[in-house]
Protein backbone atom coordinates (compact mmCIF):
# COMPACT_ATOMS: atom_id res chain seq x y z
CA UNK A 1 0.00 0.00 0.00
CA UNK A 2 1.08 3.49 -0.80
CA UNK A 3 2.21 5.83 1.98
CA UNK A 4 0.07 8.95 3.32
CA UNK A 5 0.75 11.79 0.47
CA UNK A 6 1.54 9.23 -2.21
CA UNK A 7 -0.90 9.62 -5.04
CA UNK A 8 -2.67 6.63 -5.26
CA UNK A 9 -2.21 4.76 -8.70
CA UNK A 10 -5.70 4.36 -8.83
CA UNK A 11 -6.89 8.09 -9.62
CA UNK A 12 -4.81 7.38 -12.76
CA UNK A 13 -6.47 4.56 -13.43
CA UNK A 14 -10.18 6.01 -13.24
CA UNK A 15 -9.45 9.44 -14.10
CA UNK A 16 -10.32 8.50 -17.88
CA UNK A 17 -13.38 6.80 -16.91
CA UNK A 18 -14.48 9.90 -15.40
CA UNK A 19 -13.08 12.21 -17.73
CA UNK A 20 -15.04 10.54 -20.73
CA UNK A 21 -18.41 10.49 -18.33
CA UNK A 22 -17.76 14.01 -17.10
CA UNK A 23 -17.55 15.80 -20.59
CA UNK A 24 -20.09 13.75 -21.85
CA UNK A 25 -22.49 15.27 -19.17
CA UNK A 26 -21.23 18.55 -19.63
CA UNK A 27 -22.25 18.89 -23.21
CA UNK A 28 -25.70 18.48 -22.57
CA UNK A 29 -25.68 22.48 -21.30
CA UNK A 30 -26.43 25.39 -23.31
CA UNK A 31 -22.79 26.18 -24.62
CA UNK A 32 -22.32 29.40 -22.37
CA UNK A 33 -22.76 26.96 -19.61
CA UNK A 34 -20.55 23.98 -20.82
CA UNK A 35 -17.80 26.69 -20.85
CA UNK A 36 -18.11 27.82 -17.56
CA UNK A 37 -18.70 24.08 -16.50
CA UNK A 38 -15.22 23.39 -18.70
CA UNK A 39 -13.29 26.33 -17.07
CA UNK A 40 -14.21 25.33 -13.78
CA UNK A 41 -13.68 21.36 -14.26
CA UNK A 42 -9.97 22.57 -15.48
CA UNK A 43 -10.74 21.52 -19.26
CA UNK A 44 -11.33 25.18 -20.79
CA UNK A 45 -9.22 28.67 -20.08
CA UNK A 46 -10.80 31.87 -19.96
CA UNK A 47 -11.06 32.23 -23.19
CA UNK A 48 -12.42 28.81 -23.65
CA UNK A 49 -9.97 27.11 -25.43
CA UNK A 50 -8.56 24.10 -24.25
CA UNK A 51 -6.24 23.55 -21.55
CA UNK A 52 -4.32 21.35 -18.84
CA UNK A 53 -5.20 23.20 -15.67
CA UNK A 54 -5.35 20.77 -12.50
CA UNK A 55 -9.58 19.82 -12.55
CA UNK A 56 -8.70 19.18 -9.03
CA UNK A 57 -7.97 15.50 -7.15
CA UNK A 58 -11.03 13.57 -8.22
CA UNK A 59 -11.06 11.55 -5.16
CA UNK A 60 -14.59 10.92 -4.89
CA UNK A 61 -15.56 9.47 -8.37
CA UNK A 62 -12.37 7.15 -7.77
CA UNK A 63 -14.20 6.02 -4.36
CA UNK A 64 -17.46 5.36 -6.45
CA UNK A 65 -15.88 3.52 -9.21
CA UNK A 66 -13.81 1.38 -6.73
CA UNK A 67 -16.53 0.68 -4.32
CA UNK A 68 -18.21 -0.83 -7.31
CA UNK A 69 -15.35 -2.96 -8.06
CA UNK A 70 -15.68 -4.10 -4.42
CA UNK A 71 -18.42 -5.29 -5.28
CA UNK A 72 -17.54 -6.99 -7.70
CA UNK A 73 -18.73 -4.97 -10.67
CA UNK A 74 -16.75 -4.21 -13.72
CA UNK A 75 -16.13 0.22 -12.99
CA UNK A 76 -18.12 1.15 -16.07
CA UNK A 77 -20.98 0.22 -13.71
CA UNK A 78 -20.25 2.96 -11.60
CA UNK A 79 -19.64 5.76 -13.95
CA UNK A 80 -22.80 6.97 -13.82
CA UNK A 81 -22.70 7.59 -9.97
CA UNK A 82 -19.10 9.01 -10.38
CA UNK A 83 -20.29 11.71 -12.73
CA UNK A 84 -23.33 12.75 -11.03
CA UNK A 85 -21.34 12.50 -7.77
CA UNK A 86 -18.54 14.97 -8.92
CA UNK A 87 -21.25 17.38 -10.83
CA UNK A 88 -22.62 17.83 -7.22
CA UNK A 89 -19.05 18.26 -6.11
CA UNK A 90 -18.56 21.11 -7.95
CA UNK A 91 -21.99 22.64 -7.90
CA UNK A 92 -21.33 22.78 -4.22
CA UNK A 93 -17.25 24.11 -5.15
CA UNK A 94 -18.45 27.18 -7.51
CA UNK A 95 -21.59 28.12 -4.68
CA UNK A 96 -18.86 27.94 -1.35
CA UNK A 97 -16.49 30.43 -3.20
CA UNK A 98 -19.35 32.56 -4.09
CA UNK A 99 -20.44 32.71 -0.15
CA UNK A 100 -16.65 32.72 1.51
CA UNK A 101 -16.04 35.21 -0.89
CA UNK A 102 -12.53 33.11 -2.63
CA UNK A 103 -11.49 34.50 -5.74
CA UNK A 104 -8.92 31.68 -6.21
CA UNK A 105 -9.04 27.97 -6.31
CA UNK A 106 -6.30 25.98 -7.66
CA UNK A 107 -4.62 28.55 -8.50
CA UNK A 108 -6.64 30.68 -10.98
CA UNK A 109 -9.57 32.97 -10.41
CA UNK A 110 -12.98 31.04 -9.28
CA UNK A 111 -15.95 30.77 -11.86
CA UNK A 112 -17.25 34.32 -9.79
CA UNK A 113 -14.09 36.31 -9.84
CA UNK A 114 -14.12 35.50 -13.61
CA UNK A 115 -17.68 35.28 -14.82
CA UNK A 116 -19.36 37.12 -12.23
CA UNK A 117 -21.80 36.22 -9.02
CA UNK A 118 -24.64 35.51 -10.94
CA UNK A 119 -23.08 33.43 -13.45
CA UNK A 120 -21.40 31.59 -10.57
CA UNK A 121 -24.78 30.68 -9.13
CA UNK A 122 -26.63 29.23 -12.28
CA UNK A 123 -23.54 27.56 -13.56
CA UNK A 124 -23.58 25.50 -10.22
CA UNK A 125 -27.45 25.20 -10.28
CA UNK A 126 -26.99 23.78 -13.93
CA UNK A 127 -24.42 21.05 -12.82
CA UNK A 128 -26.67 20.42 -9.85
CA UNK A 129 -29.57 19.63 -12.15
CA UNK A 130 -27.55 17.54 -14.61
CA UNK A 131 -26.02 15.34 -12.18
CA UNK A 132 -30.00 13.59 -11.38
CA UNK A 133 -30.25 13.58 -15.09
CA UNK A 134 -27.07 11.71 -15.59
CA UNK A 135 -28.42 9.14 -12.62
CA UNK A 136 -32.14 9.06 -13.96
CA UNK A 137 -30.90 8.29 -17.83
CA UNK A 138 -29.47 4.82 -16.70
CA UNK A 139 -31.86 2.35 -17.80
CA UNK A 140 -31.57 -0.27 -14.42
CA UNK A 141 -33.46 -0.40 -11.47
CA UNK A 142 -30.53 0.92 -9.27
CA UNK A 143 -30.36 4.11 -10.78
CA UNK A 144 -33.60 5.66 -8.59
CA UNK A 145 -31.97 4.14 -5.74
CA UNK A 146 -28.99 5.71 -6.30
CA UNK A 147 -31.22 9.23 -7.33
CA UNK A 148 -32.15 8.39 -3.69
CA UNK A 149 -28.88 8.16 -2.02
CA UNK A 150 -27.52 11.28 -3.96
CA UNK A 151 -30.49 13.59 -3.24
CA UNK A 152 -30.01 12.26 1.01
CA UNK A 153 -26.38 13.13 0.31
CA UNK A 154 -27.13 16.19 -1.08
CA UNK A 155 -29.15 17.73 1.56
CA UNK A 156 -27.03 16.36 4.65
CA UNK A 157 -24.25 18.43 2.48
CA UNK A 158 -26.27 21.56 2.04
CA UNK A 159 -27.64 21.35 5.94
CA UNK A 160 -23.69 21.18 7.09
CA UNK A 161 -22.93 24.14 5.05
CA UNK A 162 -26.03 26.03 6.52
CA UNK A 163 -24.24 25.00 9.86
CA UNK A 164 -20.87 26.10 8.66
CA UNK A 165 -22.21 29.68 8.03
CA UNK A 166 -24.18 29.89 10.71
CA UNK A 167 -21.06 28.87 13.25
CA UNK A 168 -19.38 32.04 11.58
CA UNK A 169 -20.79 34.37 13.66
CA UNK A 170 -20.62 32.01 17.99
CA UNK A 171 -17.73 31.41 19.77
CA UNK A 172 -19.18 28.77 21.50
CA UNK A 173 -18.85 26.22 18.87
CA UNK A 174 -18.90 22.64 20.81
CA UNK A 175 -16.46 20.13 19.12
CA UNK A 176 -19.26 17.58 18.87
CA UNK A 177 -21.49 20.80 16.87
CA UNK A 178 -17.81 20.88 14.81
CA UNK A 179 -17.94 17.39 14.35
CA UNK A 180 -21.43 16.64 13.28
CA UNK A 181 -21.06 19.78 10.72
CA UNK A 182 -17.85 18.11 9.18
CA UNK A 183 -19.98 14.90 8.62
CA UNK A 184 -22.48 17.10 6.41
CA UNK A 185 -20.68 18.90 4.98
CA UNK A 186 -18.02 16.90 3.39
CA UNK A 187 -18.53 13.47 4.60
CA UNK A 188 -21.94 13.01 3.54
CA UNK A 189 -20.60 13.09 -0.93
CA UNK A 190 -17.60 10.50 0.36
CA UNK A 191 -20.27 8.88 2.09
CA UNK A 192 -22.38 8.70 -1.17
CA UNK A 193 -19.66 8.62 -3.29
CA UNK A 194 -18.96 5.05 -1.62
CA UNK A 195 -22.39 4.26 -1.52
CA UNK A 196 -23.06 5.02 -5.40
CA UNK A 197 -20.53 2.69 -6.61
CA UNK A 198 -21.71 -0.02 -4.52
CA UNK A 199 -25.49 0.22 -5.35
CA UNK A 200 -25.04 0.88 -8.98
CA UNK A 201 -22.23 -2.47 -8.83
CA UNK A 202 -25.90 -4.68 -7.30
CA UNK A 203 -24.01 -5.04 -4.08
CA UNK A 204 -25.72 -6.51 -0.97
CA UNK A 205 -27.03 -4.42 1.70
CA UNK A 206 -23.93 -5.24 3.93
CA UNK A 207 -21.48 -4.34 1.93
CA UNK A 208 -23.20 -0.94 1.19
CA UNK A 209 -23.70 -0.26 4.60
CA UNK A 210 -19.71 -0.96 5.09
CA UNK A 211 -18.64 1.11 2.17
CA UNK A 212 -21.16 3.97 3.30
CA UNK A 213 -19.25 3.72 6.82
CA UNK A 214 -16.15 3.98 5.17
CA UNK A 215 -17.10 6.69 3.23
CA UNK A 216 -18.56 8.68 6.30
CA UNK A 217 -15.05 8.53 7.82
CA UNK A 218 -12.84 9.49 5.28
CA UNK A 219 -14.95 12.45 4.84
CA UNK A 220 -14.21 13.80 8.63
CA UNK A 221 -10.83 12.81 8.18
CA UNK A 222 -10.57 14.80 4.80
CA UNK A 223 -12.35 18.13 6.69
CA UNK A 224 -10.12 17.51 9.31
CA UNK A 225 -6.79 17.66 6.91
CA UNK A 226 -8.56 20.54 5.37
CA UNK A 227 -9.32 22.30 8.18
CA UNK A 228 -5.61 22.39 8.77
CA UNK A 229 -4.32 23.28 4.95
CA UNK A 230 -6.97 26.42 5.73
CA UNK A 231 -5.19 27.37 8.66
CA UNK A 232 -1.16 26.53 8.56
CA UNK A 233 -1.09 25.08 4.32
CA UNK A 234 0.78 27.13 2.24
CA UNK A 235 -0.62 29.28 -0.43
CA UNK A 236 1.37 28.10 -2.80
CA UNK A 237 0.64 24.72 -2.80
CA UNK A 238 -2.85 24.58 -1.26
CA UNK A 239 -4.01 27.59 -3.88
CA UNK A 240 -6.19 29.17 -1.22
CA UNK A 241 -4.94 32.57 1.15
CA UNK A 242 -2.75 32.09 3.89
CA UNK A 243 -5.35 31.51 6.97
CA UNK A 244 -8.06 32.11 5.03
CA UNK A 245 -9.92 30.17 7.61
CA UNK A 246 -9.31 32.13 10.43
CA UNK A 247 -9.72 35.30 8.69
CA UNK A 248 -13.01 34.16 7.72
CA UNK A 249 -14.08 32.94 11.41
CA UNK A 250 -14.11 29.44 10.36
CA UNK A 251 -15.03 27.41 13.03
CA UNK A 252 -12.86 24.96 11.74
CA UNK A 253 -11.37 21.70 14.05
CA UNK A 254 -8.44 23.63 15.32
CA UNK A 255 -10.23 26.53 16.17
CA UNK A 256 -12.92 24.75 18.17
CA UNK A 257 -10.44 22.68 20.27
CA UNK A 258 -8.37 26.03 21.05
CA UNK A 259 -11.78 27.74 22.12
CA UNK A 260 -13.29 24.56 24.19
CA UNK A 261 -10.06 24.54 25.86
CA UNK A 262 -10.87 27.47 28.00
CA UNK A 263 -8.30 30.21 30.42
CA UNK A 264 -7.16 33.59 28.87
CA UNK A 265 -5.94 32.22 25.76
CA UNK A 266 -9.14 30.90 24.70
CA UNK A 267 -10.77 34.11 25.68
CA UNK A 268 -8.46 36.25 23.50
CA UNK A 269 -9.32 34.10 20.29
CA UNK A 270 -12.64 34.20 20.91
CA UNK A 271 -12.35 38.22 21.10
CA UNK A 272 -10.00 38.17 17.62
CA UNK A 273 -12.85 36.00 15.79
CA UNK A 274 -15.62 37.94 17.20
CA UNK A 275 -13.59 41.27 15.29
CA UNK A 276 -15.34 42.43 12.06
CA UNK A 277 -11.96 42.15 10.51
CA UNK A 278 -9.06 39.64 10.96
CA UNK A 279 -6.32 41.60 9.56
CA UNK A 280 -2.96 39.74 9.45
CA UNK A 281 -2.02 40.96 12.94
CA UNK A 282 -4.97 39.38 14.37
CA UNK A 283 -4.33 36.05 12.13
CA UNK A 284 -0.68 35.64 12.88
CA UNK A 285 -1.41 36.07 16.89
CA UNK A 286 -4.87 33.37 16.08
CA UNK A 287 -1.87 31.37 14.48
CA UNK A 288 0.10 31.24 18.05
CA UNK A 289 -3.03 31.10 20.38
CA UNK A 290 -3.61 27.63 18.02
CA UNK A 291 -0.27 26.43 18.35
CA UNK A 292 -0.54 27.16 22.48
CA UNK A 293 -3.46 24.95 22.44
CA UNK A 294 -1.95 21.91 21.02
CA UNK A 295 -4.86 22.57 18.63
CA UNK A 296 -2.73 20.97 15.22
CA UNK A 297 -1.89 17.93 16.71
CA UNK A 298 -5.46 17.19 18.00
CA UNK A 299 -6.49 17.66 14.71
CA UNK A 300 -4.29 15.76 13.06
CA UNK A 301 -4.76 12.57 15.58
CA UNK A 302 -8.67 13.63 15.14
CA UNK A 303 -8.30 12.58 11.09
CA UNK A 304 -5.93 9.69 12.36
CA UNK A 305 -9.15 8.35 14.42
CA UNK A 306 -11.60 8.50 11.50
CA UNK A 307 -8.77 6.76 9.22
CA UNK A 308 -8.55 4.01 11.08
CA UNK A 309 -12.33 3.49 11.60
CA UNK A 310 -12.56 3.97 7.59
CA UNK A 311 -9.74 1.50 7.44
CA UNK A 312 -11.79 -0.91 10.14
CA UNK A 313 -14.98 -0.82 7.74
CA UNK A 314 -13.33 -1.99 4.71
CA UNK A 315 -11.68 -4.58 6.78
CA UNK A 316 -14.91 -6.25 8.21
CA UNK A 317 -16.86 -6.19 5.10
CA UNK A 318 -17.26 -9.02 2.67
CA UNK A 319 -15.54 -6.96 -0.67
CA UNK A 320 -13.01 -7.75 -3.21
CA UNK A 321 -9.56 -7.30 -1.67
CA UNK A 322 -7.57 -5.49 -4.56
CA UNK A 323 -10.14 -2.40 -4.77
CA UNK A 324 -10.27 -2.49 -0.98
CA UNK A 325 -6.45 -2.12 -1.15
CA UNK A 326 -7.15 1.00 -3.55
CA UNK A 327 -9.52 2.66 -1.02
CA UNK A 328 -6.85 2.16 1.59
CA UNK A 329 -4.94 3.79 -0.29
CA UNK A 330 -7.14 6.73 -1.40
CA UNK A 331 -7.97 7.25 2.27
CA UNK A 332 -4.67 7.22 3.59
CA UNK A 333 -3.91 9.67 0.38
CA UNK A 334 -6.66 12.09 2.21
CA UNK A 335 -5.52 12.16 5.29
CA UNK A 336 -1.22 12.53 4.26
CA UNK A 337 -2.35 15.42 1.48
CA UNK A 338 -0.77 18.69 1.51
CA UNK A 339 -3.21 20.73 -1.04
Amino acid sequence: MAGPGTVPQALARTRPLVRAGLESAVQRLAPPLARVAGYHLGWLDAEGRETLADGGKALRPTITLLAGEAVGAPAEDAVPGAVALELVHNFSLIHDDVMDGDAERRHRPTVWALFGVGEAIVSGDALAALAYAVLLDVDRPEAHRAARELSGATLRMIEGQSQDLAFESRVDVTEQECLEMATNKTGALISCAAALGAILGGGAGAQIDALRSYGRDVGVAFQAIDDLLGTWGEPEVTGKPSAGDLRQHKKTFPVVHALAAGGSDARELAEILSDGDTGDAGAVRALELLDRAGSRAWTESLAERHLRRAMDALAEADLAKVPVAELGEIASFAVGRNF
